[in-house]
């Protein structure tokens, strides 16, 4: 029977790690072992882990703040299992979780995997909405946690499992934070390990609890997009230009209302893309505030992105400098 380790970083936020080890213990098959990595947090979760050490076959580190990146490479290093599965310490499992995984890895062994996101119904309103706009149609295209996305599947390490092999062959992640994650699994599959999607290993994402740290995040995303290119020049993509082609054209909008009725039209495109939006969300999420602040969270998303992304963009190729030098652990 394979046995599993779970990979879990821990910064600063124990509260998470007490609900994620609570479904932990809810899994109906117990073949794994939880490692909790705690990178150099002031507010240590070693209390809450240490309360499911009865449950659970659970061991916590305390290493210096180095990112989670080589939060994740300090478990590899201590993992016995035969998978390593990373996951970030803002998820809950389904108690089925690890289970679609064996079922899955015994019909055919996969090298690298990953599963969807989804909101929980005890998630609030804008969690809802956050966890909405992160898969809509009208934002990323319908593609993430999907089988239709495009090119071989890319694990993210919210929810990712590689085999020891892969760890052994190429070793762990080679930067701390920035896009870690997309640059391991671009590397895995250039290396020619299979990976796919597991559409049933899917986590609740609780993600940010407000609108301020989703753009923050959201930020962040836009930068790492710059960080990996910076590895593989090859994975820029069109596609990756849309949120700063979107800022620009709401810039473009917002000039127009200035300008005067003639120019209003212009604007028309944008009110027929949020009323779709408004309409899916509605009949997806099923909830009238959901719906509305998932507008807002739309329009958060993209335009925080693209202003990450040609920023960062920007340092690198017109300025000459590492636009994540300040980003990593000293």
């Amino acid at each position: 029977m394979r046995f599993y380790s779970f990979i879990i970083p821990l910064y600063n936020r124990p509260e998470e790690i007490r609900e994620l080890l609570e479904s932990l213990c809810r899994q109906s098959i117990t073949n794994f072992e939880v490692l909790v990595i705690e990178d150099g947090s002031k507010i240590k979760g070693d209390k809450e882990v240490e309360a499911f050490s009865d449950r659970l076959a659970v061991r916590y580190f305390f290493k210096e703040n180095g990112g989670q990146g080589f939060a994740r490479n300090f478990g590899f290093e201590r993992a016995k299992g035969d998978y390593f599965i990373v996951l970030d310490s803002d998820v809950i499992l389904p108690d089925h979780y690890l289970s679609a995984i064996d079922k899955r890895l015994e019909e055919s062994e996969l090298d690298a995997f990953g599963g969807p996101d989804a909101a929980h119904p005890s998630f609030t309103i804008i969690q809802k909405a956050i966890s909405y706009v992160m898969t809509s149609l009208f934002t990323t295209g319908g593609i993430r946690g999907r089988k239709n996305h495009i090119g071989k599947f890319q694990p993210r390490s919210f929810n990712m499992g590689i085999s020891k092999k892969v760890y052994k062959d190429l070793g762990g992640y080679k930067i701390p934070r920035l896009g870690e994650d997309l640059e391991y699994s671009l590397r895995i599959i250039k290396a020619g390990y299979k990976t796919d999607l597991i559409p049933d290993a899917f986590v609740y994402h609780k993600r940010r609890t407000d609108l301020r740290r989703f753009y923050n995040q959201l930020h962040f995303f836009g930068r790492s997009r710059i960080n990996v290119y910076r590895f593989y020049p090859d994975q820029l993509k069109i596609m990756h230009w849309f949120p700063f082609v979107f800022l620009l054209y709401c810039m473009t909008c917002l000039v127009s209302l200035f300008l005067g009725a003639p120019y209003i039209y212009i604007c028309l495109p944008l009110v027929l893309w949020t009323s779709g939006l408004f309409i899916d969300a509605l009949i997806n999420e099923k909830n009238l505030s959901v719906a509305l602040v998932s507008i807002l969270a739309a329009f958060i998303q993209l335009n925080a992105y693209g202003v990450g992304f040609i920023t960062d963009l920007f340092k690198f190729k017109i300025l000459g400098i590492d636009p994540a030098a300040n980003d990593y652990p000293s």
